[in-house]
């Protein structure tokens, strides 16, 4: 019976477990899907106990899809940031609040008020963030106090799923990184932030490498899912970064990132330092590999494209779409889209950013509105490269996620950002990622540089062609960002 290893990715809208073998081959998948929370506006949550029941769900129609191959570790992935809340028995207090969720703001302000954003960002990498997890513990804090008096520890979605696995608590830096207390020198907890702000570090679980064994299998779940009693669970990365080493981006190759274009749009690019840009407009978080990466993220990418199709065309394929914005031309003919529908990451910062369509006449059709939306996402994702640029200059991207797959969409990507981009021949995601961590964890490769060797390498690359337009819509786009600020 031959050996494979298993990757799970926690996404926000499901979860997808994959076997693959020891020569990094595909062998089955399995997926399932749960509901996301928005209890009032700006709020995201999910029941933490549905992340439970979709996952092994998923593991035990993998291991009936496994043809002769017996799992030997599982590795693992999930969204960044979300918070889940135990108390002193290991149970959830409350839903876990997510990434994307913006209730924190007046709790970005108490941080910054007591440690000033210079010298967050010199420790941590990144200021205090809405989406990040510290600025949600405050919140608990002051908004749900019996709750907050019930915490024992709080733990990240990936590593909420790891502790029910295993019974094991723990966490790796590349998630930890995008808690808000992680220093990024000594990658372990900031105890000085921490008791600026009057919190124990006892509320954080103990860091190890992204390919430390964690835990092993507990026997109920074992006998659920029809995986072995003390399968070795790997602590695994953060989405962004896992799905980085299944595209075989590591911190070895500086000028080489990623262009993810999914529900949120995001750069990344490795880097060898822990460098953060000053104001804090990019993340830096731990890479996986025990290297550095600068994050550039649009909260509305393949999102913006989705709430268009819903709201306007929502008996018209995707496909049929970029038919359309292909009939417009670069620049949609003056119209111009601002994507910041659910408030704005990088370089803004800025959670009560709007989205706005401008300079539209009685001549516009539906295509040049398409493009614009293309075309808009472009920009939001300009906005954040530039900056990245500045840090650690990249020349190359490989283009992922749904967005990546539209010849059109990586053309307009390609022009905006004048910057080469490449679709690799396949793409098995943060799932994939996790699944090579668990083969370096097992000591299947050496390390993780051997295991990159599996990767398939990319395809023909997508060039950029030079449109005078975009730089001048470029300009407009930022002037309209700071336009619609001001009448906020």
């Amino acid at each position: 019976m031959a050996d494979s290893v298993i990757g799970l990715d926690l996404g926000t809208g499901g979860v997808r477990a994959i076997a693959v073998d020891l020569n990094g081959q595909l062998i089955a998948q399995a997926t399932r899907s749960y509901p996301l929370l928005a209890p009032h506006p700006g709020w995201t949550e999910q029941h933490a106990s549905d992340w439970v029941t979709a996952s092994i769900a998923a593991l035990t129609e993998l291991t009936t899809r496994l043809q002769g191959h017996r799992a030997i570790a599982l590795g693992l992935s999930g969204q960044m940031h979300g918070m889940v809340p135990l108390d002193a028995e290991g149970e959830v207090i409350r839903p876990a609040i997510l990434w994307n969720d913006q209730r924190t703001g007046q709790a970005v302000v108490e941080i910054e008020t007591v440690i000033p954003r210079q010298e967050l960002i010199q420790r941590t990498g990144n200021p205090a963030i809405t989406g990040f997890q510290l600025p949600k513990l405050v919140w608990l804090r002051s908004q749900e106090p019996e709750s907050f008096n019930r915490l024992q520890r709080i733990l990240l979605p990936k590593d909420y799923l790891a502790y029910v696995l295993t019974g094991e608590q723990a966490t790796e830096p590349s998630d930890a990184s995008g808690i808000g207390c992680l220093n990024l020198a000594t990658r372990q907890w900031d105890d000085d932030i921490l008791q600026t702000l009057n919190l124990s570090p006892t509320f954080f679980p103990s860091v190890v490498d992204s390919t430390a064994i964690v835990g092993r299998l507990q026997l109920a779940i074992a006998q659920q899912t029809g995986l072995p009693e003390g399968l070795p669970v790997i602590a695994g990365g953060g989405d962004n970064a896992a799905a980085a080493i299944g595209l075989g981006i590591s911190s070895a190759q500086l000028n080489r990132g990623s262009l993810s274009i999914g529900t949120s749009g995001v750069v990344f690019v490795p880097c060898d330092r822990p460098t953060p840009d000053p104001a804090g407009r990019v993340h830096l978080f731990c890479h996986v590999d025990g290297g550095y990466h600068l994050l550039g993220v649009t909260l509305a990418a393949g999102g913006a494209l989705r709430w268009y199709r819903d709201t306007f065309a929502p008996e018209v394929a995707y496909g049929d779409l970029m038919t359309l914005a292909e009939r417009s031309q670069p620049g949609s003919r003056g119209v111009l889209f601002l994507p910041h529908l659910s408030g704005e990451r990088s370089p803004h910062l800025d959670p009560d950013a709007r989205g706005a369509w401008v300079n539209l006449s009685l001549a516009h059709t539906q295509a040049d509105l398409v493009r614009a939306v293309l075309e808009g996402v472009a920009f939001g994702l300009k906005a954040a490269l530039d900056v990245v640029n500045e840090l650690n200059p990249v020349h190359q991207l490989l283009a992922t996620g749904g967005g990546a797959r539209s010849p059109v969409w990586l053309q307009i990507l390609a022009d905006v950002l004048q910057t080469e981009l490449v679709a690799p021949k396949t793409e098995e995601g943060a799932a994939y990622g996790a699944a090579i961590l668990a083969m370096v964890g097992v000591g299947a490769y050496s390390d993780l540089d051997q295991a990159l060797q599996l990767i398939l390498r990319a395809t023909q690359p997508i060039t950029p062609n030079v449109h005078a337009v975009y730089n001048t819509s470029f300009q407009h786009y930022k002037t309209l960002y700071e336009a619609l600020k001001a009448i906020r």
